[in-house]
């Protein structure tokens, strides 16, 4: 049996190629049949490529031959088209296809394989069940819309890279396998075979090998790095991920903005999106105050604070922390509700931040009518708008350092609101349909991917990032009752406030950044810590003892005796940024080959059991659940 199944034919183009000006060449093409049409003596395949669709007839006078197979093959048969490119008449022009006014007049049809019958077409516009689209990737993967998603995610990257490597940028891979650091989430593990006993970390992040690499005086890496975190997934996570990952030396921190506003803008106009720059900028506290999030979507109204409506004896009466903020929310045009229908909303608020709310504004207005008045005229609502007021509850107090420094924000201030915040946010996506503040980002993605990179569209409307400044440099974490910090321990707080490192830790500002979008934090990065006198006393803050800080970075420390130059940066999630570009609502629909919400990878089956000798091999004992 011969496995030469294309024998002299070589592939002349790609389906979605051809045009008019292609009518009367000889051809042929290779792809998938997408639909197939048979009208007796003509029979018609749509053949599919990555590149699009081309139409193909089979004529039963010109060649029996190929039109006895074309009665054979059925949708995903792999063929070969041989023919020439004619001039469709005029009323069989399709204006849809970018293919249209040409179809192949095929001389020769060949079958380069045949297929079962897939559990979905790939002509199908939505699957509806994704576990069996993530089960059968590979057929899944075939659909135009998830090859246009990848097209993108190529364009967007090299963008990336050109724009970084004109900006003197040099690219530097560094290990997968290497040593478990803090970074904010589990570790992947994987056991040595050579050292029994002993565990390399699949990096949550080249955190500490870039900074080495400012030490190794290269002054501007990047690296387009695969990172690992063992964490509960969700719709804008996973276990995997790629981040755009750079350092430099010497920098201050507007340099860094400089550097990712340029690859950004780069970025974005390779998906036919016009970013305007110098991004807006923000300052944490600010961001809380209104927005309730470091991650603000300014595509629906912010906070605003109404402590001005109510008078001290409203407070009480409604039981209201009168030393707390007083805040109000509002969805625009979500129109009356019913009281089952706010009731339907509660579970969406968290109780846990020692928050309560308001939404009944009939029974406001009813026992408090001038407050209620002035409520809806502080934060501007009209008659159509949902409002809800967010307040501290002093029956429910959270124990957390209340230490306020020059104005910033305590944490029992920032727990309300966070309560209000993500309130707005879960409130904004369950009424979407009715203030229409997300559609306008669909349009302009539609029209984008419509006109292509080479005509842009004004993105203004429809992305919206923001620089986030001044964080704090440790949070106060509730369990253990200690300070822990915010961000990993290499981020340099501010100089001014290096004197209060362990005498008021709330008061301590990282000299670190954000980069926000619609919502999502797309980036973190800080400007380092440089000298090792500096990191040990950081270090000695977070109780990291000079023993456990020798053996978890003995290495580093060591580096950092060695001439390190002032250095900082940032690392940016590719994955996240190709998302808001394809206008998709998951992570999962720009990664090739990602695991489920209970972390499983549905079409290779992993993770799985290993064999005993595999077990052995390693030194590893498995012990079993009862």
């Amino acid at each position: 049996m011969s496995l030469d199944f294309l024998g002299n034919l070589e592939r002349t183009n790609m389906c979605g190629e051809l045009r008019a000006g292609d009518a009367g060449r000889q051809v042929v093409l290779m792809g998938w049949v997408n639909r197939r049409r048979d009208h007796g003596n003509l029979i018609f395949l749509d053949l599919r490529d990555r590149s699009g669709i081309a139409q193909v007839v089979l004529d039963h006078d010109l060649t029996p031959e190929g039109h006895a197979k074309g009665e054979q093959v059925r949708p995903e048969y792999v063929v070969a088209a041989v023919g020439k490119v004619r001039l469709r008449d005029q009323d069989a022009i399709n204006p849809k296809m970018p293919t249209g006014e040409i179809e192949i007049e095929a001389t020769e049809i060949r079958v380069l394989n045949d297929t079962r019958l897939a559990p979905f077409s790939p002509a199908e516009e939505a699957i509806q069940n994704e576990e069996v689209r993530l089960k059968y990737r590979y057929v899944d993967l075939r659909r135009e819309e998830m090859q246009r998603n990848f097209r993108l995610r190529h364009q967007i990257t090299l963008a990336i890279r050109e724009s970084l490597s004109q900006q003197g940028f040099l690219e530097i891979e560094t290990p997968i396998l290497t040593k478990s650091t803090p970074e904010g989430a589990r570790d992947f593990l994987v056991p040595s075979r050579i050292h029994p006993g002993e565990f390399y970390a699949l990096p949550q992040s080249p955190q500490i090998f870039k900074q080495i690499l400012m030490i190794s005086g290269f002054d501007r890496y990047f690296q387009i790095a695969r990172c690992f975190r063992d964490e509960d997934l969700r719709a804008d996570r996973q276990l995997e991920f790629t981040q755009i990952d750079l350092e430099i030396s010497f920098p201050r921190r507007e340099t860094v903005f400089g550097v990712v506003e340029q690859f950004m803008q780069a970025a974005f106009a390779a998906a036919g999106v016009t970013l305007s720059i110098p991004f807006p900028r923000i300052t944490y506290d600010e961001a809380m105050r209104r927005y309730g999030t470091d991650k603000p979507d300014p595509r629906l109204p912010g906070l605003t604070g109404v402590r001005a409506a109510f008078t001290d004896a409203d407070l009480a009466a409604l039981q209201i922390d009168p030393a707390l903020p007083v805040v109000a929310l509002r969805i625009p045009n979500v129109g009356e509700l019913s009281r089952k229908q706010r009731e339907e909303n509660h579970p969406l608020f968290d109780l846990k931040k020692g928050a309560k709310f308001i939404d009944d504004f009939k029974r406001l207005a009813k026992g408090f009518p001038e407050a209620a008045v002035k409520v809806r005229e502080l934060a501007g609502a009209s008659d159509a708008d949902f409002v809800i007021v967010v307040a501290g509850d002093p029956a429910h107090p959270i124990k957390a350092s209340d230490t306020k420094f020059e104005g910033r924000l305590s944490e029992r201030e920032i727990n309300v609101y966070a309560a209000a915040g993500n309130f707005r946010s879960e409130l904004a996506k369950k009424y979407a349909d009715r203030h229409g503040a997300f559609r306008v980002t669909e349009e302009t993605v539609a029209a984008a991917h419509a006109r292509g990179p080479q005509d842009t569209v004004d993105g203004s409307r429809a992305f919206h990032p923001i620089w986030l400044t001044d964080f704090p440099m440790f949070e106060y974490d509730l369990a253990s009752g200690k300070w822990v910090p915010a961000h990993h321990p290499f981020t340099a707080p501010y100089e001014a406030d290096m004197a209060n490192l362990t005498s008021d830790p709330a008061s301590v500002r990282a000299d670190c950044y954000d980069l926000a979008m619609n919502g999502l934090e797309l980036g973190s990065g800080s400007i380092r810590i440089h000298r090792k006198d500096v990191q040990q006393q950081i270090f000695s803050s977070l109780g990291i003892s000079d023993e456990e800080a020798r053996a978890r970075f003995g290495f580093f420390l060591d580096a950092l005796e060695y001439g390190t130059p002032p250095h900082g940066g940032i690392a940016l999630g590719l994955d996240r940024i190709v998302m808001l570009l394809a206008g998709a609502a998951n992570l999962r629909e720009v990664i090739a080959f990602p695991k489920t919400a209970k972390a499983i990878d549905l079409m290779a089956g992993a993770p799985t059991t290993v064999t005993e000798q595999q077990l052995r091999e390693l030194h590893i004992r498995v012990a079993r659940r009862e």
